[in-house]
């Protein structure tokens, strides 16, 4: 007599039917968004959530899927419950190689305590003179910028204004030398802002300039090590937390972040709001009629709705449920924030770019919990700072249609012709 057993989490993501709404293909992620949203919003009305096939890399690999996590107050149970998945088992939507993951993601692919631990310490460094510094640095930055621009006539907004202001900041917060800068620009754009491009070229190029940031960012911190300064890289050297310092391996991992993560957001997000500016003038007017007393809202809704960072995915690390739906020990789960940013149980008309929309409890730096993102307050000082410049040297900027990035990943525009 044999005795019956329960199926293994594996057999049974095995079995599962995947979703008859297919969000997995290369097809629907080269869709526009509002396509996109299209099917996002069809998911949201379904009771629970649903389960995917894996997306179609050109490696081997042993994923049996994963559960799309669409409505606004789902994605916040997953973000702020890390105790049921975990970040440390892998964040991306598609199977991605352990040797990128690892070098691309630093904490945000880390766990309690050691994710505690590193998180503090470059908090540790973000001291009320150096946050000081970063916002007289963005402003300069800005200025130069958008003054480079005035009376240039027609020019491509992402390579001149959207795409500069975020590296030129990093640049200068970790001292990369200006001989260096166009290189890291490029190694930076071509990692997060790829296309769909899966080919084994690809691939090489982007671990190859994986490789370039992370070594560049370790030879700055040994630089600083024996060269103290005062800069922020010297305080990310000597930030300590319980007698634990960054190693530069540590540091050039976190310059992949500094440069991909912190550079993509705030490009895609001044790219997307300058086009929606131009197609909605009464926003435009509002804002501009008193600027310094509602960019601090504007902000907000400029993040909504642009969502430059449309998921990221987490596991569960033991049986669990969202909603009604059981979830396996192991299993992926995937949590969209550009569904969650749409969220018509949340946000009144939300395909509606308004900037009196408040509260705004979006979701475009992450739905809470300790994955919130740490370098947030700099991505809002940089928007202030170019919108200020923007609106004030260049109030009749006509704007073009945007080129769009084709991703899984970012929301992104690759190119946006305007006129000055």
């Amino acid at each position: 007599m044999t005795t019956a057993q329960s199926p293994t989490p594996e057999r049974i993501a095995a079995d599962r039917a995947h979703c008859d709404i297919d969000i997995s293909t290369e097809r629907f992620w080269r869709q526009p968004f509002a396509a996109r949203e299209e099917a996002f919003a069809a998911l949201r009305a379904r009771p629970g959530i649903t389960w995917h096939a894996p997306l179609d890399v050109p490696f081997p690999h042993e994923e049996k899927g994963f559960w799309a996590v669409t409505r606004h107050a789902d994605i916040a149970h997953v973000s702020t419950h890390h105790d049921l998945f975990c970040s440390g088992q892998g964040i991306g939507l598609g199977p991605i190689p352990v040797e990128f993951e690892q070098m691309m993601s630093f904490f945000l692919a880390m766990d309690p305590p050691e994710h505690t631990t590193y998180r503090r310490i470059i908090g540790a460094a973000f001291t009320p003179k150096q946050v000081r510094k970063v916002d007289e640095v963005i402003a300069a930055n800005a200025r130069d910028i958008v003054d480079a621009v005035v009376g240039a006539g027609e020019f491509d907004f992402v390579e001149r204004v959207a795409a500069l202001l975020p590296m030129h900041t990093v640049s200068d917060m970790v001292g990369v030398p200006r001989s260096e800068r166009d290189a890291v620009t490029e190694a930076a754009g071509s990692i997060i802002g790829a296309d769909l491009d899966t080919s084994e070229e690809a691939i090489t190029r982007m671990f190859e300039n994986i490789q370039y940031l992370h070594s560049m960012g370790a030879d700055l911190a040994e630089h600083r090590r024996k060269h103290p300064a005062d800069d922020l890289m010297t305080s990310i050297v000597q930030a300590e937390v319980d007698g634990q310092r960054l190693t530069n391996e540590q540091i050039g991992a976190f310059m992949i972040l500094l440069s991909t993560a912190g550079n993509d957001t705030t490009k895609q997000t001044s790219a997307h709001v300058i086009k929606a500016l131009a197609d909605h003038p009464d926003q435009k007017a509002w804002l501009t009629e008193d600027f310094d007393g509602r960019i601090k809202q504007s902000i907000e809704e400029f993040v909504r709705y642009a969502t430059p960072v449309m998921d990221f995915a987490r596991h569960a690390t033991r049986d669990t449920v969202i909603g009604d739906q059981p979830i396996a020990q192991g299993e992926k789960v995937a949590i969209f924030y550009c569904s969650g940013n749409r969220d018509e149980t949340v946000f009144a008309e939300p395909d509606r770019f308004d900037l009196t929309r408040w509260p705004n409890p979006h979701q475009g730096f992450g739905g809470g919990g300790i994955h919130y993102c740490l370098g947030h307050f700099v991505a809002k000082i940089q928007l202030r700072c170019l919108f200020s410049e923007l609106l004030t040297k260049l109030p009749d900027l006509e704007v073009g249609e945007p080129v769009y990035l084709s991703s899984n990943f970012v929301n992104g525009i690759t190119s946006l012709p305007v006129r000055a």
